[in-house]
């Protein structure tokens, strides 16, 4: 019964007292933050009463509770990602300036903080190398110890420190006080029997198998048709075969592979000489953690959405809105 019906139903100078107490106990409450001792105190009734008041008021419909955050409207975007489906969660920092370093350092300094405040001793962590690892490598603070193993999901590429995934492993175990794995295999075989040969390596399938059965993963998700595809790091031949690429269909890359807009492993002869864990294997893993950021990532980010390869996305405001208007159909 709302407040003006019980008031309809009578005027009596006991009713009037009893709602104006009421009103009192809920400003009290509600708007100066009184306990319900102090209520109790400064209204001369009982502390059963103020509790009472407070109660009944509820269920006449007298208090309603509207959160305000400054960060209200990241946490709608969350809700639009989630809502596209392919997702459990998505995190979504606020997007400063136009630099697109910072916005993947603010990127990689909230997928670190999600990683800390979840993972527990014991937990095993398989990661991808790439710049966006990397980011959550230099984001985590190192004030939290935890007892975990961090093993590559993918074999290695040297030159660069972030396409080298034992380096950005030993990084990781290092800040989180775990231990690193190491595999010793190119991420590239040179065929696909090489690759299977390489696979059967006891060393290398060990460090698989382990990756396999890892609590958690953090991994990159690629650009594909851009100049500044970190693709074209991991395997620099390719840049010359950019027609057969994008006869692949290929709109983004998860552990190297290649994949289309639905999220499907294109028909690429490279993806046949991986050493890596396939995405069937990398999907057995309970808690995948994807990191990206920048206009170059939209469709990526959508293909693996679309594929339901992970479970967390972390990204950046003005990357997401973009993911939802590609998705909408508003973004060419």
């Amino acid at each position: 019964m709302s407040g003006r019906r019980m008031m309809a139903n009578g005027n009596s100078r006991d009713e009037i007292a009893s709602a104006r107490q009421m009103h009192q106990a809920l400003v009290l409450h509600y708007m100066e933050g009184k306990t319900q001792a102090e209520i109790a105190h400064e209204l001369g009734i009982s502390h059963a009463t103020v509790n009472r008041l407070i109660k009944r008021g509820h269920q006449m419909g007298l208090v309603e509770i509207r959160i305000k955050s400054p960060i209200e409207h990241l946490v709608a975007i969350e809700a639009r990602l989630v809502a596209l489906g392919g997702l459990k969660r998505a995190v979504v920092v606020p997007s400063l300036g136009d630099n697109p370093q910072t916005a993947l350092q603010r990127v990689g300094e909230a997928a670190a903080t999600l990683l800390q405040d979840t993972i527990k001793d014991g937990d095993t962590i398989s990661i991808t190398g790439g710049k966006g690892v990397s980011a959550v490598v230099a984001g985590l603070n190192g004030g939290r110890q935890v007892k975990v193993e961090v093993i590559p999901a993918t074999g290695l590429v040297q030159g660069k420190h972030y396409t080298d995934v034992n380096h950005v492993a030993s990084l990781m175990a290092d800040k989180l006080g775990g231990r690193a794995f190491q595999v010793h295999a190119p991420l590239f075989a040179d065929s696909p029997e090489q690759r299977n040969m390489l696979m059967g390596v006891s060393s290398v399938s060990d460090v698989f198998r382990k990756a396999r059965e890892a609590n958690v993963a953090v991994v990159g998700i690629g650009s594909i048709l851009t100049d500044d595809s970190s693709y074209y790091d991991l395997h620099p031949s390719s840049s010359t075969d950019r027609q057969a690429i994008e006869h692949s269909g290929a709109a983004g890359e998860l552990l190297a592979h290649l994949v289309d807009a639905q999220g499907k492993v294109c028909d690429y002869s490279l993806n046949r000489c991986l050493v890596s864990l396939t995405l069937e294997e990398f999907a057995t893993i309970p808690r995948t953690i994807g990191v990206a950021s920048g206009t170059s990532k939209v469709a990526p980010i959508l293909s693996a959405m679309r594929g339901n390869h992970l479970e967390t996305i972390v990204t950046d405001e003005a990357t997401a809105l973009q993911v939802l208007e590609l998705a909408e159909g508003k973004r060419p």
